[in-house]
């Protein structure tokens, strides 16, 4: 019997252990504590405590340890870099298998924190549930089911009494929900290896990069006046209406759209970037014209248009001179100019496709039975920061990222199988092994 049928024998037999351990992880509700109006006690040490000794059990050397925004000051306009965000009973781990070991090393990495669970759930969102095969719970997709999947995968490689000729690290990081600090803080901390999984749900394909998300506030100044009444021309102290002057912004946004699904595409994303409005907030009570219009807008970004901090700045200069020339054709908004709020860059990495770790991560999926379909993702992931240090990162995990933040979140128990399966083939072709 080869090494690989050893494990994956081993996975088939113990999918219940499997399956379990998954359910122990939603059961802690590790929700980001920047979701409460008020602070309240994270769980998401508890979690990593959990972790930590199964990791221990393992034989893994373990560091955990709480991030510090102070240390991280260097990467201010970084990715990820939010000064005095609070860190205290919110730790980062780190177990490390195999260290000293001369082979390729490998970093399988997640974050475990979860957003809150909301309303309109059907079954309580912590339990863990099982129903016709699928596991109901916050967190099951978005990301403990892969979280889970790298974990098990290890165990299955050493339970089966295989020895790691590369190092393995498993990294699961804090505060992911909220801007990615945890990672930043991770790889500041100096962790290096020579290729990473992040096991962010992908539908089992292989996700070699993510887009960068850019979230902005647009203000609109108008001046108010009673809207049944004729009006003077604006320069003579008549009303402005500014939805009537955002309007003009929304039309404008149309034709830079059209503009963009030709020019910002890439081959493995099946939408072009676009600015996309998502809150309009205008006016004051039904009798006066708008004296203000906010739009709240979220615009993709690749990985090739990123500026020398990695970020998003090329195409917030974009936007704002696009703002600007749009204005500047507008009599009233050229002499009110539109202003510009930046509210989120969350960053974007890419892995060439021909990384011998990606071909063997394609097989890898392949011998276990799926196509080995290469997909890029949509949103934003951490994979950002293991490819800015060097590391050859794809996305890969197990569940329908469509379906992460959703009342009724779940997992397809066969998903979280395969996702093992893949992971594991993946750490004895990279990594190698031998008889313990």
């Amino acid at each position: 019997m080869t090494h690989e049928q050893q494990v994956m024998n081993w996975i088939d037999e113990h999918q219940e252990e499997i399956i379990t351990f998954l359910q122990q992880l939603i059961q802690i509700p590790s929700v980001n504590p920047w979701f409460f109006d008020e602070p309240a006690p994270s769980k998401e040490k508890e979690l990593q405590q959990l972790i930590s000794s199964k990791l221990e059990g393992l034989g893994a050397e373990i560091e955990m340890w709480e991030p510090d925004s102070d240390e991280l000051k260097q990467y201010e306009g970084m990715a990820g870099y939010y000064p005095g965000r609070d860190f205290t009973g919110r730790p980062n781990l780190a177990g490390t298998f195999g260290k000293g070991t001369a082979g390729k090393s490998l970093l399988l990495f997640g974050h475990i924190d979860v957003v809150m669970a909301g309303s309109k759930w059907s079954v309580d969102p912590f339990e863990g549930t099982i129903i016709d095969g699928k596991m109901y719970g916050r967190g099951t997709v978005d990301m403990k089911g892969g979280v889970a999947a790298m974990i098990m995968a290890v165990e299955a490689v050493l339970r089966s009494g295989l020895k790691l000729k590369g190092p393995v690290v498993v990294g699961t990081v804090v505060d992911e929900e909220a801007g990615g600090m945890g990672a930043l803080d991770f790889i500041h901390h100096g962790y290096r290896t020579d290729a990473c999984i992040l096991t962010e749900p992908t539908s089992l394909t292989i996700a070699p990069l993510c887009r960068g998300i850019l979230w902005g506030k647009i203000r609109i100044q108008g001046r108010s006046g009673h809207i049944e009444m004729p009006q003077a021309d604006w320069k003579d102290g008549g009303a402005v209406d500014a939805i009537k002057k955002a309007r003009v912004i929304l039309e404008a946004f149309d034709r830079l759209n059209e503009r963009w699904a030709a020019t910002k595409t890439h081959p493995y994303l099946s939408i072009p970037c676009q600015v996309h409005v998502a809150q309009l907030n205008a006016g004051e009570y039904p009798t006066s014209f708008a004296n203000e219009a906010e739009i709240v807008f979220n615009a993709q970004y690749l990985p090739r248009e990123r500026d020398e901090k990695l970020v998003g700045g090329n195409v917030k200069k974009e936007l704002i001179e696009f703002i600007r020339e749009t204005a500047m054709q507008d009599p009233w908004l050229s002499e009110h100019l539109p202003e510009i709020e930046w509210m989120v860059d969350a960053d974007c990495a890419e892995t060439d496709v021909a990384h011998p770790f990606v071909q063997t991560c394609v097989q890898s999926l392949k011998s276990v039975g799926e196509e080995g379909i290469i997909e890029g993702l949509g949103f934003h992931t951490d994979m950002g920061w293991p490819v800015n240090v060097g590391i050859p990162t794809i996305n890969f995990g197990p569940g329908d990222p469509s379906l992460a933040h959703h009342s009724d979140e779940f997992i397809p128990l066969e998903e979280l199988i395969q996702a093992v399966k893949m992971i594991a083939k993946t750490t004895i072709d990279w990594c190698g092994v031998e008889e313990a």
